[in-house]
């Protein structure tokens, strides 16, 4: 009889694992379908941008910066529609992988995924992946702008310790890049033109790189190439830097705007919107 019972137990669990992969699978779908014409859309601009890059056979900055651009509004319209479709499936668990890929690495505004999150039914939440999910969402809430700036202490290029309440009492551009990285290199001549104008109205930065141990020479180099004679920081462990971590980084270049009293008032200020920001604040 035991041997009988077990073999039930096996036989209906695995119908049922059958069952909740298919009704999984049908959803996919349904996803993939209500998609199906924003990633047309992307992948079309996205195969012009490389060949346009290949036909010019130079670097050409200004048709790089329209592309990513035009690829970024697509993008920002692809989610648009994968919001519409988890706030119309709160109770497909494929919403929580809809959800997911609506945040990615990098979220314009984590309140606001949240609140989806929140829309979703009570066992979608509780499920496996909408646990994991939550775990996220909680990261990323800590960092959100009107957040206090969580501290830390991290060594600078000679080793010597560097805590980010130290700066308290100033506007800090707090700069997670990498000597590797070829967009945060390309930025570099921005945040150089900010720090200059605005050090003297109680302004600094504080690189973060996620170099590695044994690229150090590449990271002093970079900063001694660039001119970025401002304090910098790392662990040297690449993606898995204890700051970045702390501050939900998972793509560089990206930075926040701390004020004089540790709060986030602003994240990934680029090219003239960070000049914009720092005369909003510092010279009203």
């Amino acid at each position: 009889m035991k041997f009988l019972f077990v073999a039930t137990f096996i036989l209906i669990t695995g119908n049922l694992l059958a069952q909740d992969s298919a009704l999984l699978a049908k959803q996919r779908g349904e996803l993939k379908q209500a998609l199906a014409e924003a990633d047309n859309k992307i992948e079309v601009r996205t195969q012009r941008f490389y060949d346009d890059q290949k036909k010019d056979g130079k670097y050409d900055t200004n048709g790089i910066g329209q592309g990513r651009y035009e690829i970024k509004l697509l993008r920002d319209e692809r989610r648009e529609q994968e919001i519409a479709f988890i706030k119309a499936h709160p109770n497909y668990l494929v919403s929580v992988e809809a959800l997911k890929d609506a945040i990615g690495y990098l979220p314009d505004d984590i309140r606001i995924y949240d609140k989806l999150f929140k829309g979703l039914s009570p066992a979608v939440q509780k499920s496996k992946e909408g646990d994991s999910l939550k775990r996220t969402i909680d990261v990323f809430m800590k960092v959100c702008i009107g957040a206090e700036a969580p501290l830390f202490t991290s060594p600078d290029t000679a080793g010597h310790t560097v805590n980010l309440k130290d700066f308290r009492g100033k506007y800090v551009l707090l700069d997670f890049w990498a000597s590797w990285c070829v967009p945060c290199r390309e930025e570099n001549p921005n945040v150089v033109k900010a720090y200059k104008q605005f050090k003297e109205k109680n302004f600094t930065v504080l690189g973060v790189s996620l170099d590695q141990a044994n690229k150090k020479d590449a990271w002093v180099k970079a900063i001694k190439d660039d001119g970025l004679v401002w304090n910098h920081v790392s662990d040297l462990k690449f993606w898995d830097n204890a700051v970045a971590k702390l501050y939900a980084i998972h793509s560089v270049p990206q930075n926040f705007l701390i004020d004089p009293n540790g709060k986030i008032v602003a994240a990934n200020l680029r090219g003239e919107e960070l000049f914009k920001k720092l005369q909003e604040l510092i010279l009203h």
